[in-house]
């Protein structure tokens, strides 16, 4: 269990976010057009998932813009955007924004991508949503590199993330 802050008030998370150099807990995710995305179709490539409470909220909607301007620059790297939302949210956002070169996509068939991340906020008005969370794998799942935000209401360290992708 994690204590991060909301808008100042703490909050606690379930859970720890894996570790640099642990291998990351295998996941499968709904993409826009409900298909599903799994941790085994990624194997040979870095991933990042940018995690976030709800794509209706302006910091999450600025860390997707941001995640799609950085995806530009790391081609080799697969971004996927994880929030509980709902995919027609996702797909709705991503439509309006010009979003495509990252991927939205939802942890709403099951709670275990945030319990085995250590994401799901335990209490609070958040209660069940992700917190705000960057973790990079290489090819083979490991953690490169994680940071759990300390205030929900900021953005992760973008810079800290490029420097893991190289």
């Amino acid at each position: 269990m994690a204590t991060i802050t909301f808008k100042g008030n703490p909050i606690r998370t379930v859970g720890e976010l894996p570790s640099t150099g642990q291998k990351a807990p295998a996941f499968a995710l709904v993409k826009t057009d409900l298909s599903t995305v799994a941790s085994q179709d990624l194997v040979g490539k870095r991933v990042v998932l940018n995690i976030f409470p709800s794509i209706d909220t302006g910091t999450c909607a600025t860390s997707v813009r941001t995640f799609h301007k950085h995806a530009a620059e790391h081609p080799e790297a697969v971004v996927l955007c994880v929030s509980r939302d709902l995919p027609f949210a996702h797909k709705r956002f991503c439509a309006a924004e010009g979003i495509d070169r990252v991927q939205a996509v939802s942890a709403f068939r099951g709670p275990d991508f945030g319990a085995d991340f250590g994401v799901t906020i335990a209490d609070g008005p958040l209660a069940g949503l992700f917190a705000r969370a960057v973790v990079v794998l290489d090819g083979n799942g490991v953690v490169l590199h994680q940071q759990l935000v300390g205030e929900l209401s900021q953005e992760p360290d973008y810079a800290a993330v490029a420097a893991a992708l190289g």
